[in-house]
């Protein structure tokens, strides 16, 4: 604090050195290590946050080394987690709002006014300097809000990273599924184009009806369409899946593994995911961060709402033959129009809306949770019932069929809707698997970025913001948690 200059050297020496103390620097790692934490604890992978060219080098030389072998999913979602340029970008809101922490911490510049004035020989020249003693009041309080919000975007953003982790993961599997597709839609295709020129030939000798022929035409000619449309298919899931993992030009030259993994064989058992995924999900640890934050900031309001402006001003004036004055000037604010009443009632419903919102998050994440499980299971339930039941089926019934061809007791056209049976079993567990693999992603973004290991749904190993110094609980810490909570507007900071 800067004060009048009559004060003791040794006093005024103590005062300054007591706030520099509690400016903050920044950290060595701009607070992306939350962000770090989250990759490693909960995908098993490094984000960098690409700063120099040493770290463009290092990206450049892990992501050559992942391209040279055929993508699998975690690939995917490494290379994505290095490469994305918006994924950069989001790391860049903890520059910015670090350097607002640190902004707040500092002292505030002081003033200084002069003026020179003359009248005939007489000169008069007027000196101040002064200072906000309001700002300096509620410099700690303001830098503890500063930080809780800084807390808060280290949340959002690992948050941000998970979420684009997920992203890809079902951008990978929408692209093998498409590419596996289209290989087998070119199967189809020729298939049906060499029973079309046998109905052809049959027809040319007789040996067919024109209705016959024409079905067999009609199959080939939806057969090339069909895969038109899976190779177009295709050709958007491999871009989107690119624009996910941030490659361009030789590297968006990847190579995708021709099928999709099986369907494991058992499920795991999770239990207790809603509590799993409300001490999980960082969107909502960041809701509660910000609650604190408003609360502090009503607090500070509060505090503030008669008097906000209040300058201390040393004077020292000189005038033509008259002796040097000095002394101090105090400016204050006067409650006589704005009694605050406004800035209060406007931080308060802030507050309320932001408590509102988090109690509507902890539902919303409360009712994912069961969609997105209920989804999982009847997915894995779909694909295994084509896995073990109806292409099975579909075989046998093409093999009898066959079969009985060969004893020359069912015609040929009869072989080929069989199979034409069984290619659409086929591609009903194709597209069943691939529902699954995207199922089981949507419910590990649904829980926080990954599936709860077994017996520990209730305790998720997650990336926490350190903990301030003599924080106080939290006026809604249970907000989140519990669902819809009444919570009150805090009556005093």
């Amino acid at each position: 604090m800067s004060l009048p200059l009559t004060l003791r050297p040794g006093l005024a020496a103590a005062a300054c050195a007591l706030l520099l103390a509690g400016c903050a620097g920044f950290t060595a790692d701009g607070g992306f290590g939350t962000a770090a934490s989250a990759a490693r604890e909960r995908l098993g992978k490094d984000a960098l946050w690409v700063r120099s060219d040493q770290d463009r080098a290092e990206v450049y030389q892990r992501t050559q080394a992942l391209l040279a072998q055929p993508l699998d999913a975690d690939s995917a979602v490494q290379i994505a987690l290095l490469n994305n340029a918006g994924l950069q970008a989001a790391f860049a809101e903890l520059g910015i709002s670090e350097a607002e922490y640190v902004q707040a911490t500092r002292l505030p510049n002081p003033g200084f006014s002069f003026s020179r004035t003359r009248q005939g020989d007489d000169l008069k020249i007027d000196r101040a300097i002064s200072v906000g003693l309001m700002n300096l009041l509620v410099l700690p309080l303001a830098a503890r809000i500063e930080q809780d919000r800084f807390s808060q975007t280290r949340l959002a953003v690992a948050d941000t990273l998970l979420r684009h982790a997920l992203e890809t993961r079902k951008a990978f599997v929408n692209a093998v599924a498409a590419e596996q597709s289209a290989r087998y839609a070119e199967q189809v295709k020729n298939a049906a184009e060499t029973g079309a020129l046998f109905a052809r030939d049959l027809a040319r000798a007789g040996n067919v009806s024109a209705l016959d022929h024409a079905r067999e035409q009609a199959f080939y000619a939806d057969a090339a369409s069909q895969l038109a449309r899976a190779r177009q298919q295709a050709l958007a899931a491999r871009e989107q899946l690119t624009r996910r993992l941030g490659l361009w030009g030789t590297g968006a030259q990847y190579r995708l593994p021709e099928r999709l993994p099986d369907l494991p064989t058992t499920r795991p058992a999770l239990a207790d995911l809603e509590g799993y995924a409300i001490a999980s999900r960082l969107d909502l640890q960041a809701g509660r961060l910000q609650l604190d934050s408003l609360a502090r900031s009503l607090g500070l309001t509060r505090a503030t709402r008669f008097v906000s402006v209040i300058d201390v001003a040393y004077l020292h004036n000189t005038e033509t033959a008259k002796p040097r004055e000095t002394g101090y000037g105090i400016n204050i604010e006067i409650p006589l129009f704005d009694w605050g009443g406004a800035r209060v009632a406007r931080a308060e419903a802030v507050y309320m809306q932001a408590a509102s919102r988090l109690a509507e998050n902890a539902i919303n994440a409360r009712s994912e949770v069961r969609e997105t499980y209920a989804g999982y299971q009847a997915r894995y339930d779909i694909a295994r019932h084509y896995r073990d039941e109806v292409v099975p089926l579909r075989k046998r019934i093409a093999d009898e069929s066959l079969l009985r061809y060969n004893g020359m007791l069912v015609s040929v056209f009869e072989l080929l809707t069989d199979a034409r049976d069984q290619v659409g079993a086929v591609n009903g567990y194709l597209d069943a698997l691939r529902e699954y693999w995207v199922a089981e992603t949507e419910l590990q973004g649904a829980l926080g970025g990954r599936l709860p290991d077994a017996g520990a749904a209730s305790s998720p190993a997650s990336p926490t913001v350190p903990a301030r110094a003599g924080a106080s609980p939290s006026p809604a810490s249970a907000a989140a948690a519990a669902g819809p909570a009444s919570i009150a507007v805090p009556k005093g900071q």
